[in-house]
């Protein structure tokens, strides 16, 4: 079969290259190993993982075969893998508004930011397994944690490590906080200690 047969059925160009890359180096196969698998050539799979190519969706399908994988699966990856997303301060689409919180991020990635204004009291403790910073854009709020109270006036942050416990509340109405944390489904580990030369 034609290596170029690329794009003829897909209106938004797939750049599912670094996707392919790491599934192909997880697996620990070659090139050649998934040319052969796949039917498509050494070359333009090589263009796909570089993103000089794009693959159609039935390219992609075959690729995703010779992976142990699904096209669906890989499209999902590159969503995480590389991602340039703009969200405006009056976009809504695709975020799920609550009144007084607004994400800052779309989709599921490493990386959450909310942007909280107004008067906010959950009146309920957190403890989140990941690192969670808050910065005061304006106003103030009250935070305790681990049985510490701290008030927090614009332009400080606070940092809170895994599993530390807390609870804050908006001290004025006019408060707009930003709070930026590794999300949940990412196990984060300490990094192990240098070795002392």
């Amino acid at each position: 079969m034609d290596d170029k047969e690329k794009e003829k059925d897909v209106k938004e160009p797939l750049r599912v290259g670094v996707a392919v890359r790491k599934r192909r180096r997880a697996l620990q196969l070659t090139l050649a190993a998934v040319s052969a698998r796949s039917g498509l050539s050494v070359p333009f799979l090589s263009q796909i993982e570089n993103e000089r190519a794009r693959p159609s969706m039935r390219s992609l399908e075959r690729v995703a075969d010779a992976l142990g994988t699904t096209a669906v699966e890989l499209l999902a990856a590159s969503d995480t893998a590389r991602t340039v997303d703009l969200v405006r301060a009056a976009d809504g689409s695709g975020l799920e508004p609550v009144p007084g919180v607004r994400p800052l991020v779309r989709g599921h990635h490493q990386l959450h930011a909310m942007e909280f204004t107004g008067d906010q009291d959950a009146g309920r403790e957190y403890q989140h397994r990941n690192d969670e910073l808050m910065y005061v854009v304006s106003g103030a709020c009250q935070v305790e944690a681990e049985g510490r109270a701290y008030r927090l006036e614009c332009g400080d942050s606070l940092f809170l490590s895994g599993g530390v416990r807390h609870r804050w509340r908006s001290v004025t109405e006019d408060t707009r906080i930003l709070v930026v944390a590794v999300g949940d489904h990412i196990h984060a580990t300490p990094e192990p200690p240098s070795p002392r030369h």
